[in-house]
């Protein structure tokens, strides 16, 4: 059969787009053919749960209507290209809806979600394509949004990223270079989470006009009616955040209207949420219930459903050829999106052919490498104490300010962090007039996120997977407060973004604010997550080492973890010592132990081994500043610097003793909060100082000679 009439949105060179039909002229045409689709798709989620009896059917059932209204009508990709560019972005922020999502990935055509794929969900496939929330690996996701909240603060930094390269790179006559929208689907739980509340809040600040919120409005959650928890009026909320608000009334069938309200946000100057009022499993006997969120709904009605619809209830997994037409002409357009984009790029270099080269690199994700350059060598580095934070700065501001592939944002920190450079241009709306004089332009990679560690974490980790390496963000903030932010990490984590956390004030040594912000237990979490690298330098060269390995490392999150305190610069520090994890600072063949130091610490242990010597005692220092790039090593490196079958090792830290015992056999650790004192009187007070070390180490000597098991026994000292 021919394919379905399509709309021709193509963006042509000057930005415009030519349209052989509006949307609505579109909607109208194809009315007739709506009820069997939107039938055909609810009854397809019904048996894609039923199958194994488990899943989440009725937020993607009574989302219907929206789905085909975004993926048919409104939303500009490419199903055999998911990569393009351009594309619009979508979001699935309410992801246990995710069969919504792999529905209409398979009905428009992406190759990889095959109707066997598409049947995966919830099975024992490893190969599945339909895991239980979307996954950023999949062909067509573009963030893995997992807890609620998550995708919103993804959608604000994919919106972000488009803002500041259309910014960048759009000229007159080439506004189609850079102009994608970002589409962000969320539920009712959504709206609960903070860190969806936070990003909201900045995205309206921002005036993100290319971003809009669909809000599926179906007043339910796991436990029963939103209005057991909340009462306040979301339109007028979200009207305060500086929102432009769209109401929709019949949600489950009128897709000419959601159409309109779409393309009408398209158009907005302001970031839009387009309130959809829907039914959660919509025509099943549980319909707008909570009965109907998370789990299927017996087979028994599923067959009712179909028998109401007209269906046969016997068959399963019905898609007739009517529905199948209807979604075949996709594919075709999509191309010729990409196809008319790459014509704009190929003029865009013709005209400006520097812009056009670097544009170039940035889609391909390329980092020049200058940074290399850029990054102070061991003899320009100061001679005087220096705080790594300050020692931080150093590295990345120089970067920063030459390669606009780096994105710099703070937690409303910037005199703290050491993050800005001389001439940078904040990100904000142009039109911004702010009180403190701080305005900026949409061009502008200096971010002020405000007071909002865990929205700046999720945000960035939008910004990074706009494309792969287009956009590398760094965040910063005092260490403590990444654990506001950690459930955003892990997420940049798991979806392997390359984002760097620089993370100050990561001592007991910061002093004076307390045990609220002396970081204890924090190290611990970041070292056992996987695939982050958690790095603590002890001088100014082991910090250039830190920044390296974050730089290098394309697939993974990294945190460099500073002090706030002076530190002094210890000789035989290497940066090429810290890509290793760990390195031996001080070699000795006659030690009887080896002691283990870290960051802002690593000049007590340095002393400690040095007044050993002074009493007769032999001791050997490595500096270990990251666990899991030592892990990377051959073992005959590991067991070169540790030397465990020669020497009793002992690792000093004020952090939590929790891991170390693969390392070392004793640790000076903490197993108390910090103190609210000065930065030398808490360390006094902890037993931290050089003498006091000295006289522990020494103690534990004593002991495994008068009782050799202990070295086998993680001891905490």
């Amino acid at each position: 059969m021919a394919p379905a009439t399509i709309l021709d949105t193509t963006p042509v060179s000057n930005g415009a787009s030519k349209a052989t039909s509006s949307p609505a002229q579109l909607v109208k045409a194809d009315s007739n053919k709506h009820d069997i689709v939107l039938k055909t798709f609810r009854l397809l989620i019904a048996d894609l749960c039923q199958q194994f009896n488990g899943g989440h059917p009725g937020g993607a059932i009574g989302m219907a209507a929206i789905g085909v209204a975004l993926w048919k009508y409104v939303m500009r990709y490419a199903p055999h290209n998911p990569t393009f560019f351009n594309r619009d972005r979508f979001v699935l922020s309410n992801g246990h809806t995710c069969l919504f999502q792999y529905a209409f990935l398979h009905l428009t055509g992406y190759k990889a979600m095959t109707f066997d794929q598409l049947k995966s969900y919830h099975s024992e496939r490893v190969d599945a394509l339909c895991p239980g929330h979307p996954e950023i690996e999949h062909e067509g996701i573009e963030v893995t949004t997992g807890p609620l909240g998550q995708g919103v603060a993804n959608a604000v930094g994919l919106a972000m990223a488009t803002k500041n390269l259309a910014a960048t790179y759009n000229r007159p006559g080439f506004e189609g270079l850079v102009s994608n929208h970002t589409w962000c689907m969320i539920g009712d739980a959504c709206l609960q989470e903070g860190v969806a509340l936070e990003a909201i809040s900045l995205a309206g600040h921002f005036r993100l006009g290319n971003l809009t919120i669909i809000y599926d409005n179906n007043q339910i959650t796991c436990d029963g009616s939103v209005d057991l928890t909340n009462s306040e009026n979301v339109n007028d909320k979200m009207r305060a955040c500086g929102w432009e608000v769209i109401d929709v009334e019949d949600g489950c069938f009128d897709i000419a209207g959601i159409v309109e309200a779409l393309e009408k946000a398209r158009r907005s100057d302001r970031p839009t949420f387009i309130n959809v009022r829907t039914v959660i499993g919509l025509d099943s006997k549980v319909a707008g219930t909570a009965d109907a969120h998370g789990a299927a709904f017996g087979a028994s009605e599923v067959a009712n459903m179909k028998s109401r619809y007209g269906f046969d209830p016997e068959e399963k997994f019905v898609i007739g050829d009517e529905v199948r037409d209807f979604f075949s002409g996709l594919p075709e357009r999509g191309e010729g999106y990409v196809e008319e984009w790459n014509r704009i790029v190929d003029r865009y270099e013709e005209v400006h052919p520097e812009l056009g080269a670097n544009f170039r690199a940035r889609v391909a994700g390329k980092l020049s490498e200058r940074w290399r350059d850029l990054i102070p060598k061991a003899g320009e580095l100061p001679e005087a104490p220096t705080a790594s934070r300050a020692a931080s700065g150093m590295m990345i501001n120089p970067i920063a300010k030459e390669l606009e592939s780096f994105v710099v944002g703070t937690a409303d920190l910037s005199p703290s962090v050491h993050m800005t450079w001389p001439g940078k241009v904040d990100f904000q709306h142009p039109d911004l007039k702010t009180g403190c004089g701080i305005n900026g332009n949409y061009s502008g990679r200096y971010v002020h996120y405000g007071i909002r560690e865990h929205a700046m974490c999720a945000i960035a980790n939008g910004l990074a997977a706009y494309s792969p390496g287009t956009i590398i963000p760094v965040t910063s903030s005092f260490f403590m407060f990444y654990l506001y932010a950690a459930p955003a990490v892990r997420m940049g984590a798991l979806q392997r973004l390359q984002v760097i956390h620089a993370a100050t004030h990561d001592s007991i040594g910061l002093g004076e604010d307390g045990p609220t912000h002396q970081p204890i237990e924090l190290a611990t979490l970041y070292r056992a997550m996987p695939n982050i690298l958690y790095i603590r330098p002890g001088d100014s060269e082991e910090t250039a080492g830190a920044w390296i390995a974050a730089i290098e490392a394309k697939e993974t999150p990294t945190i460099v973890s500073t002090s706030r305190h002076k530190l002094p610069q210890i000789k035989g520090t290497s940066r090429d010592g810290v890509l290793r994890g760990a390195y031996v600072l001080r070699e000795n063949d006659n030690a009887v132990i080896t002691l283990l130091g870290v960051g802002a610490e690593l000049s007590h242990v340095v002393g400690v081994a040095e007044k050993l010597a002074q009493e007769g005692v032999e001791a050997r220092v490595v500096s270990f500043p990251s666990w899991r790039l030592f892990e990377q090593q051959p073992i005959e490196y590991r067991r070169g610097v540790l030397r465990r079958d020669r020497t009793s090792t002992v690792v000093i830290e004020p952090y939590a003793a929790n891991g170390w015992e693969r390392y070392a056999d004793a640790g000076v650790c903490m197993k108390t909060f910090g103190h609210s004192l000065p930065g030398t009187a808490a360390y006094k007070y902890f037993g931290f100082d050089v003498d006091t070390l000295t006289e522990r180490v020494k103690g534990y000597l004593g002991k495994i000679k008068e009782d050799e098991l202990l070295r086998r026994e993680f001891v905490e000292l």
